[in-house]
């Protein structure tokens, strides 16, 4: 049955005040989170949930959804959360703020519940507000909601609250049925992070307090007085027996769950082994999470989306100290627990908890992180919340000093999460807050270092990506990133040693091998690129970007048939990439296809009518047609756009010197030619329409100046030849 209300619980309250306190939570949380509805994806996890999953671009059709319950990405199996990803993608497309909101509601909804779920376990309105309120606005936990790729915490803490709900309607009146509807929450909840697998363990908390249906002896609580300390045990063990038996559906639930984790896990290679984490240190790696969890909770300073694992640098001096913290605290906890049992229950509700992610199975390279706290913390929260009234009670002025240092409290955090979510507004916010407030961050140097490449920022980046290798020689991202930002430099041979490391660190890294395929494919070595694209593909079959660039590889050869083929794979696999209607259309083009060629550089358009490139592109397919004046309309169109497009003013050159406007030829040529005074085809091009205006001496510097610049330019040498006859005739 629902806990009785003691003598210390709160008055009993109109329904109005329960209202008001929703009202209140609701405010303050968005208070602190609405700013998020501006911020960017961050380059962190949001690419693998979000920006670059090609299985949530389709869209919710029967094969993606499939996929969802099939997909181990990102070494996890949680189909409700890319299902969830999926419809937000269905709603709002890539737009981050639709994504962030979505976050937003579901911490609302789950502070909420977890206000109405402790008020109704036991009947305390304002204890139970002020854990909610703890849960809402602390600082800790800023990362679940800021964080679009931390779906799953938000989401499976509404399962969490769900299932709580569902178990106190069962408590109340135990049916079958009431039963089913725990054990629904609890799966769904299972399929969006595997963490719910201690929630059985919270239950059995819960009976013991608030709910008393499983009593330890504490006194004045009026339970039947056979007092011999044989005939209590007894009473005692079979209580809890059949608790355990009533909850070992859920047991075994979660059972089930924590072997699929740990496979997919393995299997994603994100577990960490023993020789690289040995158990003596992840042991003591825990006992200072526990510990250091706790201080962040008091403090919540110099928070980070990653803190780099120590490995073997870890004091042991400091580990030792913190399990000896924990000792006396659980020892102290345990001797009053009769007495105030919420301790207790506070206490193992947070050291249970974290048990999955403490450490002791070691996945990724962090220490610990912030968002791991998002439900443990409710334990210390009510540790908090029914203790300090118990401690002033006998104090004077002991409930106005508790209000107001609560309300202070409150005020505080909302101010101090606020400035953390801040943080959190894109990538160069996030990772250089980061690398402020730790040291040796080598994913922080890489990250930011992203960001910066992705504004342009080349040189600075490379710096940062260099920093990350000095701190992790062997991370095998920070080389592929490395590469990629000297292949963008024009640095072929450093980018193809860096993809080289990467691979030799991790033959099975799909985007090392796409890279390298690229650059190999720029310097002509088109066997092998294709060989690392095929690679690519056979680690991700479904990856868009490598059939384009197998396209790109094939079409360079002039090999058109096959490049219209891999560009057909990349639009069937992604309708909505613009670049790959563009260079279809130019495959098609190359084979005399104009008509379906025009077709795909107007759905190009659609897409990015921006794209310079592509009326440049479309302009010769519509010259190939006939259709002159449009084709020069979609020229100057792509010259308006980019005015420094080299290209642009020398095919608009030429389409002049078909029609003999000489004069607007030669300026568009050049035009083309102080962009880009090494552009041979510009310079033979000058020159032509120069010799038409009889300029034959100006011409022939042209000519040879195409000559000079590409030796094997026989359009070039006819021409300088003609010219030259011509002056010799004139003479």
């Amino acid at each position: 049955m629902v806990a009785r209300r003691n003598n210390t619980s709160d008055i009993s309250f109109p329904i109005k005040l329960d209202v008001l306190v929703c009202l209140l939570l609701f405010l303050a949380t968005l208070t602190v989170y609405w700013q998020v509805g501006n911020y960017e994806f961050v380059n962190y996890d949001d690419d693998k949930y979000v920006t670059e999953n090609h299985h949530l671009h389709k869209g919710l059709t029967r094969e993606s959804v499939i996929w969802t319950f099939t997909a181990t990405e990102a070494a996890n199996w949680h189909p409700l959360t890319w299902l969830s990803h999926m419809v937000d993608f269905q709603l709002y497309g890539l737009n981050p703020p639709g994504h962030h909101l979505t976050n937003v509601c579901f911490h609302l909804v789950n502070t909420l519940l977890l206000f109405l779920v402790l008020k109704w376990m036991t009947g305390t309105l304002w204890r139970s507000g002020f854990v909610a309120a703890l849960f809402a606005l602390h600082p800790l936990h800023v990362e679940s909601v800021a964080w679009v790729a931390e779906r799953k915490d938000v989401l499976s803490t509404l399962f969490w609250m769900l299932t709580l709900w569902a178990y106190l309607g069962y408590v109340k009146r135990p049916k079958g049925k009431r039963y089913l509807l725990i054990v629904l929450p609890f799966a769904l909840g299972l399929m969006a992070k595997p963490m719910l697998v201690t929630l059985p363990f919270v239950l059995l908390l819960l009976d013991y307090w608030p709910l008393e249906r499983i009593w330890l002896g504490q006194s004045g609580v009026g339970h039947p007085g056979e007092n011999h300390p044989s005939l209590v045990a007894e009473k005692v063990r079979t209580k809890v027996f059949r608790l355990l038996v009533e909850k070992s559906p859920l047991f075994a639930l979660a059972a089930v769950s924590s072997l699929v984790t740990f496979v997919v896990q393995q299997g994603g290679k994100a577990v960490g082994t023993l020789e690289n984490f040995p158990f003596t240190l992840r042991m003591a790696n825990a006992l200072l999470s526990y510990v250091n969890y706790i201080i962040k909770m008091i403090w919540p300073q110099n928070l980070a989306v990653f803190y780099p694992h120590p490995g073997q640098s870890l004091p042991m001096w400091q580990a030792a100290l913190a399990g000896l913290l924990l000792l006396v605290i659980s020892f102290a906890v345990i001797r009053v627990g009769r007495r105030y049992p919420y301790l207790l229950v506070g206490w193992l509700w947070y050291l249970g908890t974290l048990i999955p992610v403490i450490g002791l199975v070691q996945v990724g390279g962090q220490a610990m992180a912030d968002r791991y706290t998002y439900v443990p913390l409710i334990g210390l929260f009510i540790m908090v919340a029914w203790g300090a009234p118990d401690l002033v009670r006998s104090w004077r002025y002991g409930k106005f000093s508790l209000a107001l240092a609560g309300v202070s409290l409150l005020v505080a955090l909302m101010v101090w999460a606020s400035f953390q979510v801040k943080h959190w507004k894109n990538s160069l916010t996030l990772f250089e807050h980061a690398l402020r407030v730790t040291d040796n961050n080598y994913l922080a140097h890489l990250n930011f270092g992203a960001a910066l490449a992705d504004q342009g920022n080349l040189e600075e980046a490379i710096t940062h990506y260099r920093r990350s290798l000095q701190i992790a020689p062997n991370y095998a991202k920070a080389h592929n990133n490395l590469g990629l930002a000297l292949a963008q430099q024009g640095k072929n041979h450093e980018a193809t040693a860096h993809y080289l490391k990467a691979l030799r660190l991790n033959p099975d890294y799909a985007s090392a091998h796409n890279n390298l395929g690229v650059v190999l494919t720029r310097t002509g070595e088109f066997d092998q690129a294709i060989a690392h694209y095929y690679q690519a593909l056979n680690l991700q079959p479904l990856w868009g970007e490598v059939y384009n660039n197998l396209g790109n590889a094939f079409l360079t050869q002039g090999k058109f048939d096959q490049a219209i083929f891999y560009y057909s794979e990349t639009l069937r696999l992604n309708p909505g990439f613009g670049d790959g209607h563009n260079n279809l259309a130019i495959a098609l083009t190359n084979r005399g296809r104009f008509q379906e060629a025009l077709e795909h550089y107007y759905a190009a358009l659609k897409l990015k009518p921006n794209s310079a490139e592509t009326h440049n592109n479309l302009a010769v397919a519509l010259l190939n047609l006939g259709k002159v004046q449009a084709a020069t309309a979609h020229y100057r169109k792509a010259i308006d756009l980019s005015p420094n497009y080299s290209e642009a003013h020398n095919n608009l050159g030429n389409l002049l010197l078909e029609q003999n406007k000489l004069a607007e030829a030669v300026s568009s040529f050049h035009k083309a030619l102080e962009i880009r005074p090494d552009y041979p085809e510009a310079h033979n091009n000058l020159g032509v329409a120069l010799a038409r205006q009889g300029r034959l001496e100006e011409a022939t510097v042209h000519f040879g100046e195409a000559l000079r610049l590409k030796p094997d330019y026989e359009q070039a040498r006819t021409n300088l030849e003609l010219t030259q006859r011509s002056i010799a005739r004139t003479r």
